[in-house]
């Protein structure tokens, strides 16, 4: 007799229980014999499994102290990424208002958000947010900034840079609503938004500072490109962009950090300017090409490191691009990589 059919699967396949045994199996009751015990025995089997998930839940260690303290320096990506460690990690995240009361939104996250994603994010600050910093967000639109701050009176710095999808009049009717329901709206930073017209540009500046006749600004903006905008705070202009004394159009408007002898106030497109010290260049003979086809003095082209084939560095802001070699300190420039390594 083959005995393989009678082994239980609950216990070595050596020792079958009796009641599985097919020799055994009918001189022993079976449970719906006895169906007070049966549900009996049930109870003790859902009480212990109640008891092993609760003992589970208590022992979530609670996050120590001093994260609450590290929160608040952390950009939107590093929040995103620790709320999804783990439960207690995002409970202490989305429970506390101060890292969301500053909400900057960059690389890698400024071409993925969305118009929803960003009211649902800004809504964790509760209506208390005071700075709000879209960096390249190209697909922020009109109606889903004034839906954030429809939501945020208090936010005195809005900062929209390069946001392509934003016009003119969008930012006009966000600045009216911040002004009338908080007049502490004193930074604005619409450098990159396209079609801004003089007039447009009049009336932004007359509601965040309706005394700008009577007070003129005589602070200068020198052209430094690493500076994160929400950093660019040296200067008093409560707005970036200004009418270029050259080509009359809406632009940013640096001046010269040295005294070179000439009027160099415009904007970078109409005066050509170092990458790296926002020098203007007097002369053909200073001017000298990098990797990163950008324009660079004399000066900072013998302090940057330089490629391995073409003897071209990289600017800081494009320092990232560098492509090393095994075995090597240097470093190759992605198009004498293409060229002469692949």
């Amino acid at each position: 007799m083959d005995n393989t059919s009678s082994i239980c699967r609950h216990t070595p396949m050596h020792n079958p229980c009796l009641n599985c045994s097919p020799r055994n199996r009918s001189l022993y009751p079976t449970p719906d014999k006895f169906p007070f015990q049966a549900s009996k025995n049930q109870e003790i089997i859902q009480m212990e499994e109640n008891k092993g998930e609760n003992s589970c839940l208590e022992q979530i260690p609670s996050p120590h102290e001093a994260i609450f303290f590290v929160l608040t320096y952390l950009p939107l990506y590093e929040l995103l990424v620790m709320s999804q460690v783990c439960r207690s990690l995002r409970d202490a995240i989305d429970k506390d208002i101060l890292p969301w009361m500053q909400l900057l939104v960059d690389r890698p996250l400024n071409f993925r958000i969305s118009d929803d994603i960003l009211l649902k994010t800004a809504s964790k600050a509760t209506g208390r947010l005071q700075v709000l910093a879209l960096m390249n967000c190209v697909k922020i639109t009109d109606e889903g900034l004034l839906r954030v701050v429809a939501q945020n009176s208090c936010i005195n710095k809005l900062h929209v840079p390069s946001c392509t999808n934003l016009s003119a009049e969008g930012i006009i009717t966000a600045v009216k609503f911040l002004t009338q329901t908080n007049p502490n709206l004193n930074s604005l930073r619409i450098d990159g938004i396209y079609g801004i017209k003089k007039q447009e540009l009049k009336t932004l500046q007359e509601l965040i500072n309706p005394n700008l006749k009577s007070e003129p600004n005589q602070s200068k903006i020198f052209y430094h490109k690493k500076l994160p905008t929400l950093l660019h705070q040296e200067t008093n202009h409560s707005i970036d962009v200004e009418v270029c004394p050259i080509c009359d159009e809406v632009r940013m408007v640096f001046d010269c950090p040295r005294v070179c002898g000439k009027k160099c106030r415009g904007c970078d497109i109409c005066i050509p300017r170092c990458k790296e010290c926002g020098v203007c260049f007097n002369g053909v003979d200073e001017l000298e090409e990098a990797a990163c086809v950008d324009s660079l003095c004399l000066d900072c082209w013998l302090k940057l490191p330089k490629c391995s084939f073409c003897n071209k560095p990289y600017c800081n802001e494009h320092a990232g691009l560098q492509l090393r070699l095994a075995g090597s300190e240097g470093f190759v420039c992605d198009s004498c990589h293409s060229n002469h390594i692949l």
